[in-house]
C-alpha cells in the first residue's frame, strides 16, 4: 500500500500525527496544554471526567479556574520553572472541580517548544489521586487512633492495677493487725474496713464484666413494669451513708409521676446509683447534691445535680467515653476506672432512653439527666414476676434453713469454709467436697436437698459433676446451684443448659445465698 494513503509503510499503522489525538483522548489521565499566559489550548476527555468542565468550557480560559483561592501562587512558580526549561514531575496539590469539590491531583508539567526550540507553552498530565490520598489519610488516622487506644489501654491497665491493689492493701493490712493482739475496737474497725474494701473490689470487677457484656452485645434486661420513684429512692438510700460521711447534703424531690416505665429494675437502679456515686465523688465536703424527677411529655426525667468540681468544656464530649477520665495522672484526687458513666449511658440506651450531661465549667458543678419513655397511666401495673430469689432475700430470717441438707462443692478451701459457716449459722446441715469424686461419694451417702457447686475446678469441672450427678439415684430431682466466678451471660446460659437450676456469681452476699438455698429446698422438701 503506497505511503500516500496515510499508512506507515514499515509498521502497517497510521502515522504518529494521526494516532496522537486518539491516544490522548483514550488516556485515563487528564492531558491539558496551555500557553505561557496560562490559557488552556487543549483539553482531553479524561480532563472533562476528572474536572467536570467540557473542552468548550475550558479552552481559551485561564487554567487558574481550577485553583483553590489559597493556591493561586502555584501557577507563577510553575511557569517560572517551565520558562526556564525545567520539567515539574509528580507535583501533588489540590484542584477544584466544576461542582466545587476539591480533589487531590498529581501533576507532571513539561515545556512545549516550537520548531525552533523556543518554549511556547506547557503540557500538563493530571492524575486524580483523591482515592489514594483519602486512603492514606484514613490509614494515618487509624494509626493515630491505634496509638491513642494503646495509650488509653496502658493508662487504664495502670489505673486498674492501682484500683485493685488499693483495697487489697487495706484488707491484707487489717488481717495482719487482727491476727495479732487485736482489741475489740480494732476488731470492729478492721471488719468494717475489710467489708468496705471487699465490696469496692467486687464493684470494680462487676463494672469490668458489665463493660465486657456491653461490648459483646450480650446485656440482657429483665423487663417489667417499674415504679421509677421507688427505684430512685432505693438508689438514694443506698448512697446516703456515703454522702453523710462527706457531710454532703443529699436531697430528693420526686414529682408524683403518673404511669410506669418498662425496664429492668436492678439495671435502672444501677444507672441512678452510678450517677449518684459519681456526684458524691466529685462534690467536696459540705457540698450539695439534688435528685429530681419530673414528667417531660411522654418521657420521665431523673436529674442528678451537684455543686462540685464541674467539667471543663473540652471534656464534656468525652464524659461517657470508656476508660476516659478528666484526670488520669498519678496525682489525681479521685479513684475509679472511668467506665461507670459509660455503662450508665449504654444501659439507658438499652431501655430506649438517653443520658446527657451539662456543666458551666470547672468549679461550677454538673448535672446529669436520665430520660426514659413512660407507659401511660391506664396501663395496669401487675406484680412483677420471675424475680431472682435474691430479690426477697432481705425478708429471709436467720434460721430458716432448719432441716435443709446442703452439699457444697468447691476446690478452694476458704470459699468452701465460708459457705459452710454461712449455711450452718442459718440452720442447714452441710457436707462439703473439694472434687467431683468426693462430691459424688458425699451425695450418695448424704442425699442432700440442695447442691452448691463451683464450675472451674481442677481435673473435673462443675459441668462434668452435674452430668454425673444427674445419672445417680435421686440425682435428677435435686436442685443444683452453680456458685462460680464465671459470671458472663454465656456462662450463665451454659450453666442452665448443663442442668443447674440457678447461676450465682461470686462473690455472693450471705443473705442471697441463704435465700437461694431456701427457695430451691422448698422445691424438693414436702410442703406442710
Amino acid at each position: 500500500m503506497p505511503p500516500s494513503q496515510n499508512i506507515d509503510a514499515e509498521a502497517g499503522l497510521p502515522p504518529a500525527d494521526f494516532l496522537l489525538p486518539a491516544i490522548i483522548d483514550s488516556s485515563e489521565d487528564a492531558i491539558v496544554s496551555k500557553n505561557l499566559h496560562s490559557i488552556v489550548t487543549s483539553w482531553n476527555k479524561s480532563a472533562e471526567r476528572i474536572f467536570g468542565f467540557t473542552a468548550e468550557e475550558m479552552i481559551g480560559q485561564p487554567i487558574s479556574r481550577l485553583f483553590p483561592p489559597d493556591r493561586m501562587e502555584e501557577e507563577t512558580h510553575i511557569l517560572s520553572r517551565i520558562t526556564a526549561g525545567e520539567r515539574v514531575e509528580h507535583f501533588e496539590t489540590i484542584r477544584v472541580r466544576k461542582d466545587g469539590k476539591e480533589i487531590d491531583v498529581s501533576l507532571t508539567i513539561s515545556p512545549v517548544r516550537d520548531k525552533t526550540g523556543k518554549i511556547v507553552g506547557a503540557s500538563k498530565i493530571a492524575r486524580d489521586i483523591t482515592g489514594q490520598k483519602d486512603a492514606a489519610r484514613r490509614l494515618a488516622q487509624a494509626h493515630e487512633d491505634l496509638k491513642r487506644a494503646d495509650r488509653l489501654k496502658i493508662d487504664f491497665l495502670a489505673t486498674l492495677s492501682h484500683e485493685l491493689r488499693t483495697p487489697l492493701t487495706a484488707i491484707l493490712g487489717w488481717i495482719q493487725i487482727l491476727k495479732e493482739e487485736a482489741t475489740p475496737a480494732d476488731l470492729a474497725q478492721g471488719l468494717e474496713v475489710i467489708e468496705r474494701n471487699v465490696r469496692l473490689q467486687s464493684q470494680l470487677i462487676e463494672d469490668l464484666l458489665d463493660m465486657s457484656r456491653i461490648e459483646a452485645g450480650k446485656v440482657s434486661l429483665d423487663l417489667q413494669r417499674v415504679d421509677l420513684s421507688a427505684v430512685v429512692n432505693a438508689a438514694v438510700q443506698t448512697v446516703r451513708p456515703t454522702a453523710d460521711a462527706k457531710d454532703i447534703r443529699l436531697t430528693s424531690l420526686l414529682a408524683d409521676v403518673d404511669g410506669v416505665t418498662m425496664g429492668d429494675k436492678n439495671r435502672l437502679q444501677q444507672i441512678v446509683w452510678n450517677l449518684l456515686t459519681n456526684a458524691i465523688k466529685f462534690t467536696p465536703t459540705h457540698g450539695r447534691i439534688q435528685v429530681t424527677m419530673h414528667r417531660a411529655k411522654s418521657n420521665v426525667e431523673v436529674i442528678v445535680s451537684d455543686n462540685g468540681q464541674g467539667i471543663a468544656p473540652e471534656f464534656l464530649d468525652h464524659v461517657f467515653d470508656r476508660f476516659r477520665q478528666a484526670d488520669a495522672s498519678t496525682t489525681r484526687k479521685h479513684g475509679g476506672l472511668g467506665i461507670g458513666l459509660s455503662i450508665a449511658r449504654h444501659l439507658a440506651e438499652l431501655h430506649g432512653g438517653h443520658l446527657k450531661v451539662s456543666s458551666l465549667g470547672l468549679g461550677k458543678g454538673a448535672s446529669f439527666t436520665l430520660s426514659l419513655p413512660m407507659l401511660s397511666a391506664h396501663h395496669h401495673t401487675e406484680p412483677p414476676g420471675g424475680e431472682h430469689p435474691s430479690a426477697t432475700a432481705e425478708t429471709q430470717a436467720v434460721g430458716h434453713l432448719q432441716g435443709v441438707k446442703v452439699l457444697a462443692v468447691d476446690d478452694d478451701t476458704d470459699s468452701r469454709g465460708a459457705i459452710e459457716r454461712i449455711l450452718e449459722r442459718n440452720g442447714a446441715a452441710v457436707r462439703t467436697a473439694s472434687s467431683m469424686e468426693e462430691a459424688l461419694s458425699e451425695f450418695t451417702q448424704f442425699s442432700p436437698d440442695v447442691v452448691l457447686s463451683d464450675i472451674g475446678m481442677p481435673g473435673h469441672d462443675g459441668y462434668e459433676l452435674i452430668a454425673r450427678l444427674r445419672a445417680l439415684p435421686g440425682g435428677r430431682t435435686v436442685p443444683a446451684v452453680a456458685l462460680t466466678a464465671l459470671a458472663r451471660s454465656e456462662d450463665r446460659t451454659r450453666v442452665l443448659r448443663a442442668g443447674f437450676q440457678m447461676h450465682l456469681a461470686k462473690p455472693v452476699e450471705s443473705h442471697e445465698l441463704v435465700a437461694v438455698v431456701q427457695n430451691l429446698a422448698a422445691l424438693r422438701m414436702p410442703q406442710n
